[in-house]
């Protein structure tokens, strides 16, 4: 008999990744065999046992999706907002599958967003452990001056906690105008503009490009692709900081 955790049959069903599974089951919305099951450490036979997820009975997806979807501003990543607000499964409804987005892009942030039903996947994309680099363009008011780089590069003070050193440097576009361009691998709530601030500098706007070796390109905004198997491929391998 071969058990499972709990929260894996969930991401293998595509509705969270392992870390947003465990959420859902601490928020009460996960029933195994009829009863409610709010705590981590459950196993169950996914062969016999019946898992429901707000009452309604989940399966694992036997097809996995990979999408990159070129996310515009005023748009919630998550699947279902309180509020009302636009999210972005509303731009993937063409999808026939029930996918999540992997991280979080901030509501008035923009740029490359990856979208699956592969919780393992999901998982390795955004644990800190695996180090996968995510590369952001800000708008910014000035040019970032070495003191400000070298603090940025080295680590600053965000909500009580120090970041990792991050690459940073200025960048030229003489279309959008001075620019800075950023490398973490964490994904702290609103990271790369609270570091931004944190040494002096105002935020216009915030686009990531990038996620380990997966590149926006020309993907035009409010659009989506699939990733191809190639591109998959080159992120499962690069476990690492580049």
């Amino acid at each position: 008999m071969l058990f499972m955790r709990l929260q894996k049959y969930i991401a293998d069903c595509g509705i969270a990744s392992r870390r947003g599974a465990e959420k859902i089951i601490e928020s009460g919305r996960v029933c195994v065999n009829g009863e409610l099951v709010d705590y981590m450490g459950c196993e169950i036979n996914p062969e016999s046992d019946i898992v429901e997820l707000d009452g309604e009975v989940i399966n694992p997806e036997t097809k996995k999706y990979y999408i990159m979807l070129n996310k515009p501003k005023n748009y919630v990543t998550t699947v279902k907002d309180d509020l009302g607000r636009p999210t972005v499964m509303e731009l993937v409804r063409d999808i026939n599958a029930r996918i999540y987005p992997v991280g979080r892009l901030d509501f008035d942030t923009t740029g490359l967003l990856i979208l699956t039903n592969d919780g393992e996947f999901a998982n390795m994309i955004t644990h800190p452990a695996h180090e996968i680099n995510k590369v952001y363009i800000a708008r910014v008011d000035k040019p970032l001056d070495e003191e400000q780089l070298t603090l940025l590069r080295t680590g600053v003070e965000i909500d009580g906690a120090k970041t990792a050193p991050a690459k940073a440097e200025n960048v030229k576009n003489p279309k959008r105008g001075l620019e800075v361009k950023i490398t973490i691998h964490e994904g702290k709530n609103r990271q790369v503009r609270k570091m931004l601030e944190s040494v002096g500098s105002e935020v216009y706007s915030l686009k990531r490009i990038s996620v380990g070796s997966l590149t926006l390109g020309n993907l035009p905004e409010g659009k989506w692709r699939k990733i191809s198997e190639a591109e998959i491929n080159k992120l499962r391998g690069r476990k690492g900081k580049k």
